[in-house]
């Protein structure tokens, strides 16, 4: 009987209560000495998790060192965001160990997944099993992970793909417009597919405000993701005044 982990069901006992924001960070888009410093402030400001990782595949010592930096400087949950089976860091806490269920390359649906399961094991990192969902644009995941995005006008598309990912037991799901996406997952979609699954839908990609934030969560995510509106902010006190408006819309949607 596989049990669930620390993390897992850290998720789970705080969607119990409320909606819940992740940040992401890339490794290849942040140093550890700014990403150590985000992710405090994310931690101050009550932000729920860090996620490390990035498309293009940061790995090796690169992640280690960010890694690393986060967990001397926070006490959040550091959970991988992996773009291949190099994006492994020991020093992590778990793993979105994740099947890119609409790419038309195998790679990125069981090999990449495969070549990293021996990695998982023997570091000892929570996996937790998610059905990942590219729509569109996609912007460069979409591409990268040879991915034939979801139309943003067909939700259906989006339900039934989230709805086999939980029949194969997929314990979250994730809709991803892509980092840096002009806009986020349409609403209609993100209700659609929360009428048909039974698992926390994360949703990442294009949100950046506080309208933004609260009109996804309202539309039906238990779970946000913003990683590009936080990077790219002019200063930390941007970044700050970013995430404490994101997480007001975010806070604001009762269970």
């Amino acid at each position: 009987m596989v049990k669930i982990g620390k993390v897992e069901s850290y998720i789970h006992e705080k969607l119990e209560k409320e909606k819940l924001h992740f940040v992401l960070l890339d490794p290849d888009d942040v140093s550890p000495d700014l990403a150590s410093k985000l992710a405090q402030m994310s931690e101050e400001v009550g932000v729920d998790a860090i996620m490390v990782g990035g498309s293009t595949g940061a790995e090796g010592e690169v992640l280690d060192r960010v890694v690393r930096r986060i967990k001397e400087s926070s006490n959040l949950p550091v959970i991988l965001f992996p773009g291949s089976h190099g994006g492994i860091s020991k020093y992590a806490d778990a793993i979105f160990f994740m099947s890119l269920l609409n790419s038309t390359n195998p790679f990125f649906i069981t090999g990449a997944q495969a070549l990293g399961a021996f990695t998982v094991k023997r570091y000892g990192i929570e996996p937790i099993p998610m059905a990942y969902l590219i729509i569109e644009p996609g912007e460069t995941v979409g591409w990268v992970s040879d991915a034939k995005p979801i139309p943003r006008y067909k939700p259906k598309i989006a339900a039934a793909y989230a709805l086999a990912g939980q029949y194969m037991g997929m314990r979250l799901v994730y809709l991803e417009a892509g980092s840096g996406a002009p806009e986020h997952v349409p609403s209609e979609m993100i209700g659609l597919v929360k009428t048909v699954i039974e698992v926390p839908l994360i949703v990442g990609g294009g949100i950046r405000s506080y309208k933004d934030a609260k009109e996804v969560v309202k539309s039906g995510a238990d779970i946000i993701v913003t990683g590009t509106a936080i990077e790219k902010a002019g200063s930390l006190e941007e970044a700050r005044k970013r995430l404490e408006s994101i997480i007001r819309g975010v806070k604001e949607i009762k269970k």
